[in-house]
């Protein structure tokens, strides 16, 4: 029996391998479906595996009085593969985050300080809506159409994580106005009239 453990322990150290723990992201390379190339890790640093990008409020003087500070790969290569990666909501009162999608993650938001009605819509056309006081969390299932909208009179906060370092964004209103789509398309499939394309078009800079 001791030959037996003395030859399994020589055997497992003979061919022990090292998990990865960690892929910073080298933003240097080549972006690719799966990722970014990994840094090596004769250079990463603890300096990797901090980021203050969102201890300041974002610029909210924009047309829908809100401001999303990301820590996604791009800001923050620390989260490259970890499945993980949150951003900073700031809403002016007044302010909102349009009917969007994220087609990469689940997201998750915590409300800081004030009050944020959100809520999203079912693949079933179901509506699922709060209003979220300070220390809320509220979850928006991937892929799924949500928005948030400021419901004080003071600015509000919110942190919000994702289950992806790339969560990806589409906002609605931007796909539909804000590009060279033409008119008469958007029109059939939104059963607006042109005078109301016409005039989104042009408060999102949209063409056609």
């Amino acid at each position: 029996m001791l030959h037996f453990f003395f030859l399994f322990s020589l055997l497992l150290t003979s061919t022990h391998v090292f998990a990865q723990d960690f892929c910073v992201a080298n933003l240097e390379g080549v972006f690719t479906p799966s990722g970014y190339a990994c840094k090596p890790e004769s250079k990463v640093t603890s300096d990797d595996f901090v980021f203050s990008g969102l201890g300041a409020a974002g610029n909210t003087s924009n047309i829908i009085q809100a401001a999303v500070s990301p820590a996604f790969t791009a800001q923050y290569p620390a989260v490259n593969g970890l499945g993980i990666s949150a951003a900073r909501l700031d809403l002016a009162p007044g302010g909102v985050v349009p009917m969007h999608t994220h087609p990469g993650a689940t997201e998750l938001l915590y409300v800081v300080h004030g009050r944020i009605t959100a809520g999203f819509i079912s693949s079933s056309n179901a509506v699922y809506v709060e209003t979220l006081t300070r220390g809320d969390i509220m979850v928006f299932p991937q892929g799924l159409l949500h928005f948030q909208i400021s419901a004080s009179k003071r600015p509000s906060l919110a942190i919000v994580t994702f289950n992806s370092p790339l969560p990806g964004l589409q906002i609605l209103d931007f796909a539909l106005f804000a590009n060279d789509l033409p008119s008469s398309l958007v029109e059939k499939t939104t059963f607006l009239d042109d005078a109301q394309v016409k005039k989104l078009k042009g408060v999102l800079g949209g063409t056609g």
